[in-house]
This record gives structure tokens, sequence and C-alpha cells, in this order.
């Protein structure tokens, strides 16, 4: 283990809770809208939840098999990773408890109510009493635990409704049967409401888990019923498809379906109560478990908060303005004419920013590549879609038109599986051909490549982009998508998708640097470069997360040589700034706000001999050696300017920026001669087209002075930013 590596670097797992606190700080936001609060308690959550299933179910699988190993940037064991996991989860429960019960009340006064059985009115009691005869009583499934039933197998992250049950009438010396202890589990149904709304103008609702334990006396009508509760167990999700190659099965849809079903099936990692266990319970359900005390957590608001985006989409007209964002659509590029966008790319690159701008013009792309004579082949890589997707519709109608079609898709792409085997079976029966990705390497790569006929030539327009072709989080991620006729991302891109038909990750290219084989090792040679400049070297990238060791060493070589570093990292980052002697140049922030940032961007240098890459890898390991990612250099000058200007924004940012300190917390950066929120004026461009030659031109401060001229203040992220 390198020792001097522990001086500036810092758990991933720790690291990530880290950021899914700066998610619960924007719920404690009171710029931001009540319902928006209450979304980030449910993100919050939803993180919390995967981070359970994914690292803490991976950590649990190390203990059984390699307990002894340490984590390079901390010096833990898996079982010293977990219990200092435990041990910082307690408390953001807490808070968020405390956070969820405070947005709550003050939702009270806008008629937007969750409710307790007891604060129901008398004639909601009886609606309620009603629904849950005719319409939950017949469809639930209650069971008992004694001698004669054994326990249930609990589906992960379903909710339960506990009690503990006794006979009703039982004699003093009747049979040893009835004097043993019974439990009662009711599973909630995963098919009805998680909700029951109630009758009348305002919003007013009770969950579902507390409408079945209320009534728990007509489920277990025979038994008197005590200790009544409500349970959620979190299971390992962490199946690798690439410990399972090896099973026999020559349909890879199959083994993702296997193990989909597997996943389902795994160790508990996390129980959840909503009441105190008796000591004699917590003893049965670690015994039922095989878990810890510590792997117990209660919890004092709702296990599940996805309704509370359905309750915030279904809001009156007279609400939407006071609880939640001001609507905010995707706008059309400035960049993009109506008209053929195959003629339009050919003509000029075309940068689309997402979800500022619109991705139509690539979905239009697609479209009319479909239609067009002279297009002979579209290749593309999928990793996500949404459940409804233009993009498979256009290129099963470009299938169906003669033209060669290749779709490689990753069915790994986790809790996305289902998904896309669906995909994949509509993608085939429309004549395209599939191809999936490699056993030990995701292909996660976005890349599109369009080959066309121009008179004697074979020509191309390529698309990269940092995000998935998703429609649905096109308008939620930010991300960014390079439309190019360049040549030579064309023939690069051409010779990518060869290698990938004929399984060669070791293919050699020109432009674009691809992982496996040449994207960690250019990378690093930029920053060599820029290390050779000393203090007049610049480096500036930003991702989703930082683990991977060989680069963070560089950074830090980077640091001591004098270059300025500014890391804009989203979530995990496991080098420490600002450490003396290894890290004192080194500038880490992270914003968090409306929309989840996304976008990977790596720039070198400055003026003319700066380089700028975009792609899909984040600096992990996993991304730099174990998967199939691709970064394309941006050679037009205009974008060139226009991503220097959106990273000018982004470091500018001291209102959803929270820097890291060198102990790995974070700080809201305070100061500056006016608030920037960065995505309020990404959105603020967007609608106004001015993200144009002269507006970048332009200073900064004169830039965001003029913001404050604009006739159209009324939308809720710029005010947040005043």
């Amino acid at each position: 283990m390198d020792r001097e590596l522990l001086n500036y670097t810092q758990n991933r797992e720790l690291s990530w809770l880290r950021f899914d606190q700066r998610v619960l700080e924007e719920a404690r936001d009171k710029s931001v809208p009540l319902l928006e609060r209450m979304k980030f308690v449910a993100i919050f959550t939803s993180n919390l939840d995967e981070f359970f299933m994914i690292r803490v179910g991976s950590l649990y699988d190390m203990v059984q098999t390699d307990d002894r190993h340490k984590d390079s940037r901390s010096g833990m064991t898996p079982q010293e990773q977990l219990d200092a996991i435990y041990a910082a989860v307690a408390p953001l429960y807490k808070e968020r408890d405390k956070t969820y019960a405070g947005i709550k009340k003050e939702l009270s006064p806008y008629g937007v109510c969750g409710l307790d059985f007891k604060e129901l009115e008398a004639d909601e009691k009886k609606y309620v009493k009603k629904c849950f005869k005719e319409q939950i009583l017949p469809v639930l499934s209650p069971q008992i635990v004694d001698s004669s039933h054994p326990f249930p197998h609990l589906m992960n992250k379903d909710i339960y409704v506990t009690a503990n049950l006794k006979h009703i009438n039982s004699r003093k010396n009747k049979d040893d049967k009835e004097k043993e202890q019974i439990l009662g589990i009711v599973p909630v149904p995963t098919y009805v409401s998680d909700i029951l709304m109630l009758p009348g103008h305002d919003i007013r609702y009770i969950r579902m888990e507390k409408v079945i334990m209320e009534y728990l006396y007509l489920v277990f009508d025979q038994y008197e019923v005590s200790d009544p509760n409500y349970i959620c167990v979190t299971r390992n999700a962490d199946v690798s498809p690439d410990d399972e190659a090896l099973e026999v099965t020559d349909d890879f849809r199959k083994l993702m379906q296997s193990t989909l079903h597997k996943r389902r099936r795994m160790a508990v990692v996390r129980l959840e109560t909503a009441e105190k266990l008796t000591s004699e319970m917590q003893e049965y359900f670690c015994k039922k478990f095989k878990i810890t005390p510590e792997q117990i957590f209660r919890t004092k608001m709702p296990m599940k908060l996805d309704y509370m985006f359905s309750i915030a989409g279904n809001l009156p007209e007279s609400m939407k303005k006071a609880l939640v964002y001001e609507p905010f659509s995707p706008q059309k590029s400035a960049h993009v004419q109506d008209g053929n966008m195959l003629k339009q790319v050919k003509k000029n690159d075309i940068l689309l920013f997402y979800p500022y701008e619109s991705m139509d013009p690539f979905l239009k792309l697609i479209k009319d590549a479909a239609a067009d004579p002279n297009v002979m082949t579209i290749k593309i890589t999928i990793y996500r879609l949404a459940k409804k997707a233009r993009l498979v519709e256009y290129l099963c109608a470009a299938a169906e038109n003669g033209k060669e079609v290749t779709v490689l898709i990753e069915l790994r792409a986790r809790f996305d599986e289902q998904n896309n085997i669906d995909w994949s079976e509509r993608l085939e029966e429309a004549g395209c051909r599939v191809i999936y990705g490699f056993d030990g390497y995701k292909v996660h790569s976005k890349i599109c490549l369009i080959t066309y006929r121009n008179r004697n030539d074979i020509q191309y327009i390529t698309q990269v982009g940092t995000g998935n072709y998703n429609e649905k989080t096109a308008a939620m991620y930010t991300d960014l998508s390079l439309m190019t006729a360049d040549p030579r991302i064309g023939q690069d891109a051409a010779e990518f998708f060869k290698n990938m038909s004929i399984g060669n990750l070791q293919g050699s290219y020109q432009y674009l640097i691809v992982s496996p084989v040449s994207l960690k090792s250019r990378i690093l040679q930029m920053m060599d470069e820029e290390i050779a400049k000393g203090s007049e070297g610049r480096i500036i990238m930003k991702m989703n997360s930082v683990t991977d060791v060989d680069f963070i060493k560089k950074v830090s070589e980077a640091s001591c040589a004098g270059v300025r570093v500014d890391l804009i990292v989203r979530g995990i980052c496991c080098i420490l700034p600002g450490v003396p002697g290894f890290t004192e140049n080194v500038r880490v922030m992270s914003v968090v706000g409306r929309y989840l940032e996304h976008p990977r961007i790596f720039s070198f240098g400055t003026g003319k001999e700066q380089k700028i890459y975009i792609g899909s890898a984040d600096m992990m390991t996993r991304n730099t050696e174990k998967r199939v990612e691709v970064a394309c250099p941006v050679l037009d000058g205009q974008i060139r300017r226009q991503i220097n200007h959106d990273l000018k924004i982004m470091l500018s940012d001291n209102v959803k920026a929270r820097i890291m300190q060198k102990d790995g917390t974070y700080m809201k950066r305070t100061g500056g001669i006016k608030a920037v929120d960065s995505q309020a004026v990404f959105m603020e461009e967007a609608q106004h087209g001015s993200r144009e030659e002269d507006q970048r031109g332009r200073g900064l401060l004169a830039f965001f002075l003029s913001l404050r001229h604009r006739k159209n203040k009324s939308h809720q992220g710029q005010e947040k930013s005043q």
C-alpha cells in the first residue's frame, strides 16, 4: 500500500455519503420551492437505497471472501468500511427525518397533508375504512410465522406490515401451540397506490402501510394484535454478470434475466423499521436476516417517497407557483435551424447542452438519416433508454427502409437491464443488427455514426455525447452532445465500430481516446504536458466521480509542479485538496441543484494550445480499465469557445457550488460581486439564445450585470441566484 497516498485521499464510500448529504442540504434550502425540497428528500432516500444495494452489498461480499483486503485510498478493510458507513448513516437518518417533518409542516397551510390515522376527520375515517374493506382487504396476502409456518422471503425494498399475534379466547392450559409467539406479516401490495387520496379539494392523503396497520384486526380477525409496525429490507443487488459468464447459457439475454432473478433473493444488508423494535424482536430479525443491530435503522418518515413526484406533477395551477419550480422546457438551440439536420451538421459542427437545449435536433438527425437515400449505415452504442424512446422508432424505421443499422446495447446497465432486454428484442424484430458488450467490460460509451455516400465518396457524421440517449433524462440531467461531419472523427468512429463488432478492445485511434486501451494513458500524457509548463500549466476537469489512483497521483504531481487544477466533481471524489505538500494547487467543487450534473469535460492548457475533450468516462478505475468509454476532441473553434464559456460560469457558481475542504467536508462558497447560480444562468441563456459569439466575447462581470436588466425575471431558478 502507498502510505504517502493516504495523506491526500479519502474513502470512496464516505465521500459518496457526503455527496448524498449535499442532496439533503438542497432539501433544507429555503429558496427552493417546498415540493421541490420534498423531492430532494426523495432523491436522497433513493440514492441511499441504491448505495446500500450496490456499495454496501459489494463490501458485504468482500467481508465474506477477502476480509483482509485494504482500500488503497483509506487503508480500511471491508469490515472497517462497513462500520464507518453504519456510523455515518445513523445521523443522516435523523437529519432526513427532521428535514422531512419540517417540510411536511410547511406544506400543511397549502392543503398538502400526509396524515396519520388519528389526524383524519370522522368522515375521512369512514371513507378510509370503506376503501380498505372493499378495495384493499380483498387483495391482501397476509401470512403468519409460527412453528408450522416458516418465515417468508421478503422482497427487496417492499414494505411489510408486521404485528405480534395471540389467539383469541386461548384457555390457560390449552395446547402449547397457542402459547407460542406468532408473527403476522402483511405485504403492502405493489400493484395498488402508495397513498390513499382523501375526498375534498385539498391534497390530503394517508399512506397505504398506515391504512393496513390500522386495520390489522380485520386482517387477523382470529387473533389479538399487538406491537404493529412496518418494515423494509434492502438486499445486496451487486450481482456481477461477469462472474456468471461461465454458466451454461448461449443467450446473453437469458443470462441477464437470470441475474435479475438472483438479485431479488440476495442477502439483507439493511433493515428499516417505522417503530422501535423490542429487544426480543430485534434479536429475532437479526437472526432471521443474519444481520447485526448496526444494520437496523428506524425512520420516522416514509420508506418510499416516489409518490411525491406524482403529487407535484398533478398540482392545480393555483398552487404550482408557490410549491414547484417554474416550468422550464428545453429550448431550441440557437445553432440549429428548421430543416434537414444532415445538411446542417455537414455545414457546421453543433453542440447541444441538455437540458437547457432540446435533444430534438439529435433525434431529428437520426430520423432524417433513416429516410435519406444516400445514408447507408447507422451505428450506435446504447447504455440506457427511456421507457418510450423515439430513438428506437427511428432506428427501426431506418432498418425497415433498408439501411444497415447496428446497435451495440449494454444489457448490464444496472437497474435498466430488463428495459434494455425489451428494446433489444424490438430492434432485432425490425431488422437491426444487435450486438452486446464483452465479458468483463461494460460498453458505456455514447457514440453514433452515420455513413452516407456523396457521389463516389464515403462520408461520415458522428455524434459523441457525455450522457445516455434517454429522452426522459435529457430533460433532467445536464449533458453535452457534439454532432460533427469532421472526417477525422468519422474515420476513428468507423474504426471503433469495426473493432466492437469483431471483439477487439485494443484498437488504435488517431483522435478519439478510448478505454480500456488509450483513454487513461492519453489523459495522463496531457497532464504531463501541463506539468512541464509549471505554474503556467492549467487543468480543468468536470466529472461525476474521481477514484482512479493513477489519476489522483498525477493530480498531486501537477499541483506540486505549480499547475492550477480545478476539478468540478458532482459525487465521489477521493482526492483531498489543499493538503500541504501534495494538493495545495487543487480546488475541488461540487454543484448540486435543480438538474443532475452529468457532463464529462477535460481541458488542458490555455489559448491556442488548449486541448478540450468531452466524453462518457469518469476518472474511476472501472471506467478507465473495465469499461469501453469514448472521449472526443473538440476541434471546432466556436464550440471550444462555447465550452470555455460554460466552464467559466460553472467555476463562478457561488449559489449551488460547494467547495471541498482538506478534510473532505464541503462548504458553500461565499462572496463575489453577484450571486451566480450556474444552472439558472444556462437556463436564462437558452431562453434568450444568448450563447452567441458576441455574448461569449463579453466579460463575465458585464454579462452577469446585464441579467439584471432583462425583463423576464420570473424564473424561480434565477430568483434563487439574486
